[in-house]
């Protein structure tokens, strides 16, 4: 009988928001009047996903594969990272088990937006919807969340293989 194997990854991801930055949370882009700044679309709920993927696979960090001194990844659309990362885990031959996001920010309120959330990136994983929870909270005003001056995102993920 095949030997079935669980890992487990975690990701946890901080932006800074600035006035007039485009507002990509969770792949897709909403109307703010402040976005995340990064070297890529600074997404970081695509960030925490790529993070926990590769903690999973034991493959380091998303800064590692996709260096921010890199001009090739300057303003990238994340989810583009995040299939590459797809991709490694499908050539260590894992599958997503589940994965569980927190997005932490004031504004804007996430909610209405978390279905779509959920849409776009189950697609751009090839996974069912089902296995992908997004969920966002705020900060009650307190720190750099509450004050708008950043927006954070943890993940957890549950990977497993039917390899030995």
């Amino acid at each position: 009988m095949p030997k079935s194997n669980y890992r487990i990854g975690h990701g946890y991801d901080v932006h800074r928001l600035e006035e007039g930055a485009d507002c990509w949370i969770g792949g897709i882009k909403l109307e703010h009047t402040k976005g995340a700044v990064g070297h890529s679309d600074a997404d970081v709920v695509v960030h925490v996903i790529c993070d926990a993927l590769l903690g999973a696979l034991n493959l380091r960090d998303i800064g590692f594969h996709f260096s921010d001194t890199d001009k090739k990844y300057e303003g990238i659309d994340s989810k583009k990272l995040l299939k590459k990362v797809i991709d490694m885990m499908k050539e260590k031959n894992y599958e997503v088990n589940n994965i569980d996001v927190t997005i932490m920010a004031e504004y804007p309120k996430l909610s209405p937006h978390i279905n779509e959330m959920q849409n776009v990136l189950s697609r751009v994983m090839e996974i069912e919807k089902n296995l992908l929870s997004i969920k966002a909270t705020t900060t009650e005003g307190l720190g750099f969340i509450g004050r708008e001056e950043g927006i954070a995102a943890t993940c957890v993920v549950l990977l497993h293989s039917d390899q030995n």
